[in-house]
């Protein structure tokens, strides 16, 4: 007891000169007697409390003084120390003064202790409780932190709220049990209603719940609710907090059933929905009624494009991603496909005009797809998926290609346009690198289609230092893998075999494979050349990659991944995923390459192809029956063989036309016709000369020393006036330039702060990501709901600051403010 008595007590001389005791039971007389102090003196207080007062405050003013009176304490009018009781402190040997003593509180906090005794009991929360009480702790400070104690949580309201929420979630109780027993929750009930103006005949923390979704859906409507604004900014934290998000999704759940969200929703016009972000089945909703709009087009653009950059700032977004992006693709697709024009005048308008515009439709269609994929919900989009298919299969795919059959029958000679002809390839693009003696890479993806070469031509300059050039190429006819090949390979004669059509020769060695197409490298060079696939290549280390530079002046890297993916007619389907990893693996490659020392860079195709994602129909094929010709070799897409007999269903070359050598007839079905053939895909066909198989990427990348990324800037435009006058301030940003390759987006965090940088209105994620030349569709507007803290502000100065958070860390930096004043009339307090 002794030692305890001592520690108590020293710990009330850190904070006092003077501590009194009064032993009302007289019980520890011996205790008190046996208590050694080398700094403190002892008195009994014993009717000499003159005398004491004197020594204590006159004689010996600096020296610590323990006060003993074996006894109850006098009254106040009998004390003749009460002044210097009241200045010092009293040391207490009741349970509530021992846990008082404990803890380091005053005699003020007496009915704390006593009205809360439960809390109290156990030494675990004491000690908690201790750790987080300050000298300054009013009366309400400490029943918060008691709070805090009893939920786990950091002693802030909207932390103890947190935790509570997060136990309702997974169905447990015992942190409310803990405050109910520790009569604590008319405290807790007083506090939410002070915070966020929370009411209720039968108040408890489902309630709660259930008036937090329904007042801030309320709210994101325009309604009135029952909750302060306060409550929405709460929500929004707490649903971006990665620790409290299941809670948050659980209960969000449990809300919209028990709110009936679904039949309130059905009545709500989407435009009306943008901002709201409580409830999944608001993203439902809108992308259920987006994709009939966008097939009834009955949305513009501009609309569609600003309700989906909104979701895009959503909590559900992550989990809708490929929806919104297919409903967007197919939307741009729908658009771009009614303003295109899509007649030909010749061969080369024809190649000019694709190059320069309707590869477009072709990338927009794959993004539709894949998206669509990815997403599961081919059912949901079945009416939007009806309608692309539709409109590119037979608007788009089959009429350009009529109009481009048209120009292709008066063709005598292929290869003879304004475009480079792949015959040409290592004559043009290569040999000009190796004249000045300069090391050259030439990566070959096969079945990289232009609109794909475009794409990663985009990605390759959305490096950092790295810059790129992209430029079209006609290939070869047939538009085949092993004659495509070929033709980009040194040549001066190129022929197909004799006996096995496909097997093409090039100055009368075979093609087949990396080790003869090295040997015809290295003796068109005259020098250290090599062909290689590309998975030796990403499984060498950097002192290989380094070695392989060093020792060949030309390499030729042979990536297959679309190919291979879409000629099986098992795994056709999922050609367009095959891209998506091509894309990746491309600029995997291509860092690979450079951090070898590797400074010129080419990336090109053997040929392109036709995808359709429809179930094909019999008018897709060639009527006429060719089982009977004696062909050396049959694909979907064209025919080999020698003195083919003519089909107007077909378009003829002979191999001199084609810009071949040898006397091999070529037969190619007209337009995007497939011939039948047993057992093969037809979806995914190339071998023909539609625009989409016959144009292919020539991509020179370059890698600079200097950085050439930069970022949109954001401009805060000015009101006509600096005051806030309500609640709900609306503002304008405006993102300078337009989002390109090197010009990237921004994301910010906005919200408004007083001077002392505390936070009084909701916080906002932006991200600027305009594309658009167009200034006034750069422009983003905002509404800020300020919380009940900004009440206290009125006539003084709030800063709307934008804050860009560092790369790696969770440190946010100022990039931009603006000031303004809070001036609100008295009559903003009244509800009419």
């Amino acid at each position: 007891m002794t030692n305890k008595l001592f520690s108590a007590l020293a710990d009330l001389f850190k904070k006092h000169r003077i501590v009194f005791w009064y032993d009302s039971k007289k019980e520890l007389r011996k205790d008190y007697e046996s208590l050694k102090f080398s700094d403190i003196e002892k008195i009994e207080l014993n009717n000499n409390q003159f005398q004491v007062k004197h020594r204590i405050l006159r004689e010996e003013p600096d020296q610590k003084f323990l006060l003993y009176h074996e006894g109850e304490a006098p009254s106040d009018l009998d004390n003749w120390l009460l002044d210097v009781q009241l200045a010092s402190d009293e040391f207490r040997t009741d349970q509530s003064g021992i846990w008082l003593n404990e803890l380091g509180l005053g005699v003020e906090f007496t009915d704390i202790i006593n009205d809360h005794a439960v809390f109290f009991n156990a030494a675990v929360r004491r000690e908690k409780l201790k750790k987080m009480l300050r000298s300054d702790d009013t009366q309400n400070a400490v029943k918060i932190k008691m709070l805090a104690v009893c939920a786990a949580s950091d002693p802030r309201i909207e932390d103890i709220l947190e935790n509570l929420l997060t136990e309702s979630a997974i169905k447990k109780n015992e942190k409310v049990n803990l405050i109910e027993n520790s009569g604590l929750e008319n405290f807790l009930w007083d506090r939410l209603k002070l915070s966020f103006g929370y009411g209720s005949d039968f108040p408890g923390i489902k309630d709660f719940i259930i008036q937090l979704f329904k007042s801030c859906y309320d709210m994101g409507l325009g309604n009135d609710s029952a909750l302060n604004p306060d409550a929405l900014v709460f929500l929004k934290r707490w649903k971006d907090s990665v620790k409290h998000q299941d809670a948050f999704e659980t209960l969000s759940a449990e809300c919209a059933d028990i709110l009936t969200m679904e039949k309130d929703l059905q009545k709500r016009d989407i435009s009306s929905l943008e901002e709201i972000d409580c409830f999944e089945l608001v993203d439902r909703k809108i992308l259920s009624d987006l994709a009939k709009n966008v097939v009834e087009q009955t949305i513009s653009s501009n609309d569609r494009a600003s309700l989906i950059r909104q979701r895009k700032l959503g909590y559900w977004y992550k989990s809708y991603e490929d929806l919104y992006q297919a409903i967007d693709y197919g939307a741009r697709f729908i658009k771009f496909l009614e303003e295109a024009e899509l007649s030909i005048e010749s061969i080369d308008d024809g190649l000019t005009k694709y190059t320069n515009y309707w590869y477009m439709l072709d990338q927009l269609y794959r993004k539709y797809i894949f998206h669509t994929r990815q997403s599961g919900q081919i059912s949901m989009l079945k009416a939007l998926s009806d309608k692309v298919e539709n409109l590119y299969s037979n608007n788009y795919l089959l009429t350009v290609n009529n109009n481009w059959q048209n120009q292709v029958d008066q063709c005598g000679s292929w290869g003879k346009t304004n475009l480079e002809f792949q015959r040409d390839f290592f004559r043009r693009q290569v040999a000009p690198f190796l004249k000045d003696k300069k090391k050259v890479f030439v990566i070959i993806s096969d079945a990289l289609r232009y609109e794909i070469g475009h794409e990663l031509h985009s990605r390759i300059r959305q490096e950092d230092r790295f810059d790129a050039k992209i430029s079209s190429m006609l290939t070869t006819l047939p538009s085949f893998t092993q004659l495509g090949m070929a033709s980009l390979l040194p040549n001066k004669k190129i022929q197909f075999s004799g006996t096995h059509a496909t097997t093409i020769f090039v100055d009368g060695k075979s093609t087949q494979g990396t080790e003869n197409r090295s040997k015809i490298l290295q003796d068109a060079v005259k020098g250290p050349a090599r062909a290689m696939r590309a998975d030796e290549l990403l499984g060498m280390n950097k002192t290989e990659c380094r070695q392989l530079f060093r020792e060949h002046d030309v390499v030729y890297v042979y990536h297959n991944q679309i190919d291979a993916t879409g000629d099986k007619k098992e795994s056709e389907a999922r050609v367009f995923d095959a891209v998506e990893d091509t894309l990746e693996e491309l600029i995997k490659i291509i860092k690979k390459l450079v951090a070898a020392n590797a400074t010129n860079l080419l990336v090109t195709s053997d040929h392109g192809f036709i995808y359709q994602d429809k179930v094909l129909e019999d008018s897709d094929f060639l009527g006429a029956d060719i089982s009977d010709i004696d062909a050396l070799h049959r694909d979907r897409r064209f025919l080999l063989g020698k003195d083919l007999p003519e089909n107007t269903g077909m378009k003829s070359f002979t191999a001199k036309q084609a810009g071949i050598e040898g006397d091999m007839d070529i037969q190619i079905p007209k337009s995007i016709n497939r011939l039948r053939l047993k057992g093969s895909g037809a979806r995914f066909v190339h071998g023909g000369a539609s625009l989409q198989e016959v144009v292919v990427p020539v991509i020179k990348i370059h890698k600079k020393r200097k950085s050439d990324i930069s970022k949109v800037g954001i401009d805060i435009l000015r009101r006509s006036t600096s005051f806030i006058t309500t609640g709900q301030f609306s503002v304008s940003f405006y993102q300078a330039q337009p989002v390109t390759d090197k010009v990237h987006s921004r994301l910010l965090r906005a919200g408004i702060y007083s001077k002392d940088d505390k936070l009084v209105s909701d916080s906002h994620n932006l991200n600027f990501e305009f594309a658009s030349e167009n200034p006034r569709e750069r422009e983003l507007k905002l509404r800020f709901v300020l919380t009940h803290k900004a009440d206290d502000l009125n006539e003084q100065e709030v800063y709307l600051r934008l804050e860009e958070q560092e790369p790696g860390t969770s440190y946010f930096k100022e990039y931009k403010s603006e000031r303004y004043v809070i001036r609100r009339s008295f009559t903003s307090d009244f509800d009419f």
